[in-house]
């Protein structure tokens, strides 16, 4: 399975964490760099923020928009905060898709998502109507490929039985500290239908530096010179299929730490003692 994307995605989740990036002329030089450093695609859902993430990358775009054409953007819907007394619920509905294609569009100041995804799966999904607005999405050129988030195998199977366009990734949780679907079936059930597979909180939420794994990523990092973060990427690379991380922090420093770990190799035995450090036990 040939991946259509980079090795490293970066994510724009926690953008408000990072005030020195709030003027759009700032993000636009946040941008550029890595641009410059060979990251093209930028993840986002329009609950990121409560919009706020796309439309701030939307007006960075409008203030140098010759970046618009180095770019490539992945966005998601279907997740709707409580508010105002409205319990917090899905709604992965064909008509919501639509119109959260065209808000995403306008905010993100693009033509075109590369790839849209369903945010979470819906328990009363219409899979028909939403594979529908998707199909009109791709072809009138506002969404170049789909996908899915969060979703179980007979979860994105119910999906693409209903639609003959590709799901081309789901966008999951994988990391040293999420590792079950690495024993459940659901990793090959990925390489089988051919989904790539994009890791969101690859870092483990930033407890890496905890109890046994801290103690083993330590040892490795004075085996091998490399940081706890491009360790946590080089193991999550060696898995098959080698799932994209999509990277969290926007810290640059972070960001090159994790490049040097695309470009590490664990010796089997080090792939092991981390899983088994994360997981506190022996594999079976």
């Amino acid at each position: 399975m040939t991946s259509p994307y980079p090795d490293l995605i970066l994510g724009f989740m926690r953008l408000s964490d990072y005030p020195d990036l709030a003027s759009p002329t700032a993000l636009a030089d946040w941008i550029e760099a890595r641009l410059d450093q060979g990251l093209d695609t930028f993840d986002h859902a329009d609950i990121y923020g409560d919009t706020r993430c796309e439309s701030a990358f939307g007006e960075a775009l409008r203030a140098r928009p010759a970046l618009r054409q180095r770019l490539r953007v992945i966005t998601k819907t279907d997740i709707v905060h409580a508010r105002d007394g409205v319990v917090k619920h899905y709604r992965a509905e064909g008509g919501y898709v639509a119109s959260a294609i065209d808000a995403s569009l306008q905010r993100l100041a693009m033509e075109q998502i590369d790839t849209f995804l369903i945010h979470r799966p819906d328990p009363l999904m219409d899979s028909a109507s939403v594979a529908r607005a998707l199909e009109d999405a791709v072809r009138a050129g506002k969404v170049a490929r789909i996908g899915v988030s969060n979703f179980l195998p007979e979860q994105w199977r119910w999906l693409q039985a209903n639609t003959e366009l590709p799901l081309v990734c789901n966008q999951s949780e994988l990391s040293l500290r999420a590792n079950a679907a690495l024993s459940d079936g659901t990793l090959e059930a990925h390489l089988r239908d051919n989904l790539h597979w994009l890791a969101w909180s690859p870092l483990g939420g930033g407890a890496l530096q905890e109890g046994a794994l801290a103690e083993t990523l330590k040892r490795l990092q004075e085996d091998t010179g490399l940081s706890a973060t491009a360790l946590a990427v080089a193991w999550l690379r060696m898995i098959p299929g080698q799932p994209t991380p999509v990277l969290g922090s926007m810290k640059p420093g972070r960001i090159e730490e994790a490049l040097a770990g695309l470009n590490a190799e664990l010796k089997r035995t080090d792939w092991f003692a981390l899983l088994e450090a994360a997981r506190g036990q022996e594999v079976p």
